[in-house]
C-alpha cells in the first residue's frame, strides 16, 4: 500500500479484488463441488460492471498472463478475482501538517446498474484484509473501517461500497529536518545578546545569516506540498521562528539607537578617565547651582581652560583642578585621537542653544552648562517608542547626555540585552508548549461523513 502523495492528493495500492454473486442458471450436478474455468468464460456469462468512483488511474496486471480467477460452485455461486493496482483520489486537509490525520476513501460501485438491479454488500468475515503488517514511509495505518452506502446519481440511487484508510503521519522526519534546525537557528540568533553592543557588524551579520537560513529552509519544506490557500502547522512554526530571528535584529537596532554612544572603538586611557570623572564631578556639584535657579552660561572655546573657568563661575569650595590633556607623541597618534574623541563625547553634555539677536537676523551660539542635577526621564514606554519610530534626534541626544552624565563613555552591557537574554528564551519556550499541546492534544477520532454526490456526477 502506498505511496500517499500530498502534492497530487492521491494514493496507490495493490490489491486482490474479489467479487462473488449467484447465478442459478450456472448451477450444475456432479461429483465436483467447484469448477475452475478459463477467463475466456467471462465473455459468455453475466458479471457486474464494477468501477472505482474516486479512481484516477488503475490497471490490471497482465504479466505473464492476465491475473484473473474464475470459479463456479454447484449452486451457481461465482467467485471472480483480479489483481489490480489502484490509484485513487484522496482530498487531504493539511492545516495540521505534519501532525495531521488523514482519511483516504475507496468507493466501489456499479457503473450502469441502479440499486434496484444490483446491491453491493461487504463480506462480513473478509471485507478488508491486509497481507502482513502494512509499513508506510510517512504514515501509520490506524484503521480501515468499511460500510455499505448508496449514492444519488442522475436521479437514481446506486449501491456502493466504501472503505476508509485512516492514517496518522509520522513526525520523525520533520522533527529532524525542520523543527530541530529551526529551534537551533533561533537559539543561535540569541548569541548576539551576549556580544558587546560595539560589535555592530558581528551582530548584524549573525542576525541576517539566521534569517536567510530560515528562508531557505522554509522554501525547501514547501517543495513537496501543494500550493494551498491556508497556512499549515509547519508554516506557523516557521513564521514564529522567523519572527524571533527578525526580533533579534530589531532588538539590536533598539540597543544601538537608545544606548550605544559613539563608535565604541576609542577606549580611555587612565589620564582621560580622570579628566572625564572630574568634569562630571564639577557638573554635578550642587555648589554651582545659583540661588535664583538660573542656568549659568559662559563663552569659551578652549577646553583646557575649563578648569580655570568653572571655579570663577561657582561660589563654593575650590573645585579640583583638571589635568591638562596629555600631549601626543610621534608614536601616539592613536592617543591623540582618543583624547579628541572623548572631548567630543563630553561636549554632548553641553547644550547649545541658538538665541536670536535683537534685530532678529543673526544668531548667537552660546554654550550653556547646566549645573543642576538631571532628573530621571519619566517618559512612558509608548512615548519612547514613538520617538524611536520617528527618529527624534533631540530624544536621542538627551539619552546620550544622560549616559555621559553617569560617566558611561565605554559602552558596556545594555539593559535591553540583559532583559532579552531572559525574555526571548522564556517566551519562545511558552509558545512552543502552547503550539505542541494545541496540535497534539486534538481529538482526531474517525467519523463517517456524508458522501458528496457532486464529486462523482
Amino acid at each position: 500500500m502506498g505511496p500517499f502523495s500530498e502534492h497530487r492528493m492521491d494514493y496507490s495500492m495493490d490489491c486482490y479484488f474479489r467479487q462473488s454473486w449467484q447465478d442459478r442458471r450456472l448451477s450444475f450436478n456432479g461429483p465436483i463441488e467447484t469448477l475452475s474455468l478459463s477467463i475466456k468464460m467471462l465473455e459468455g456469462i453475466w458479471k457486474p460492471d464494477t468501477f472505482i468512483y474516486n479512481g484516477k488511474k488503475s490497471y490490471l496486471h497482465t504479466i505473464t498472463t492476465p491475473n484473473k480467477l474464475l470459479r463456479i460452485n454447484k449452486d451457481g455461486s461465482i467467485l471472480y478475482s483480479v489483481r489490480l493496482t489502484i490509484k485513487a483520489k484522496c482530498s487531504m486537509d493539511l492545516r495540521e501538517f505534519p501532525m495531521d490525520h488523514q482519511s483516504c476513501p475507496l468507493i466501489l460501485g456499479s457503473y450502469s446498474y441502479t440499486k434496484d438491479d444490483v446491491i453491493y454488500v461487504w463480506d462480513e468475515d473478509q471485507g478488508v484484509k491486509f497481507l502482513g503488517d502494512v509499513e508506510l514511509s510517512q504514515f501509520d495505518l490506524i484503521s480501515s473501517p468499511y460500510r455499505n452506502a448508496s449514492i444519488s446519481r442522475k436521479r437514481d440511487f446506486y449501491s456502493v461500497l466504501q472503505v476508509s484508510f485512516n492514517l496518522r503521519r509520522k513526525q520523525g522526519y520533520f522533527l529532524i529536518q525542520v523543527y530541530v534546525p529551526c529551534i537551533l537557528i533561533v537559539v543561535l540568533s540569541w548569541v548576539s545578546f551576549w556580544l558587546n553592543r560595539e560589535a555592530t557588524s558581528d551582530r548584524i551579520s549573525l542576525g541576517i545569516t539566521t534569517v536567510l537560513t530560515l528562508s531557505t529552509l522554509a522554501m525547501d519544506t514547501r517543495t513537496d506540498l501543494p500550493k494551498v490557500h491556508y497556512a499549515t502547522a509547519l508554516d506557523w512554526f516557521i513564521f514564529i521562528t522567523f519572527g524571533y530571528c527578525m526580533a533579534s535584529i530589531i532588538q539590536f537596532a533598539s540597543v544601538h539607537y537608545f544606548t550605544k554612544i559613539g563608535s565604541g572603538e576609542n577606549y580611555q586611557t587612565q589620564e582621560i578617565s580622570v579628566l572625564h570623572r572630574r568634569l562630571m564631578e564639577i557638573k554635578r556639584s550642587s555648589s554651582c547651582e545659583p540661588d535664583d535657579g538660573r542656568i549659568m552660561t559662559t563663552d569659551f572655546t578652549d577646553w583646557e581652560k575649563l578648569g580655570a573657568e568653572l571655579p570663577q563661575m561657582c561660589s563654593a569650595a575650590p573645585v579640583p583642578s583638571i589635568p591638562p590633556v596629555p600631549p601626543s607623541t610621534p608614536s601616539g597618534n592613536d592617543e591623540e585621537t582618543n583624547v579628541h574623541a572623548i572631548l567630543e563625547e563630553i561636549k554632548l553634555s553641553i547644550e547649545i542653544s541658538d538665541e536670536d539677536d535683537e534685530d532678529g537676523g543673526a544668531t548667537n551660539r552660546t554654550t550653556k552648562m547646566r549645573t543642576n542635577r538631571r532628573h530621571h526621564d519619566n517618559s512612558s514606554c509608548m512615548k519612547q517608542l514613538y520617538y524611536c519610530l520617528i527618529a527624534n534626534q533631540s530624544f536621542r541626544a538627551k539619552r546620550k547626555r544622560r549616559a555621559l552624565a553617569k560617566g558611561n563613555i565605554i559602552n558596556s552591557v545594555s539593559k535591553i540585552d540583559s532583559i532579552s537574554r531572559i525574555l526571548f528564551p522564556v517566551t519562545f519556550s511558552i509558545i512552543n508548549v502552547i503550539y505542541w499541546w494545541g496540535y497534539i492534544a486534538q481529538n482526531n477520532d474517525f467519523t463517517w461523513k456524508q458522501l458528496d454526490n457532486s464529486k462523482f456526477y
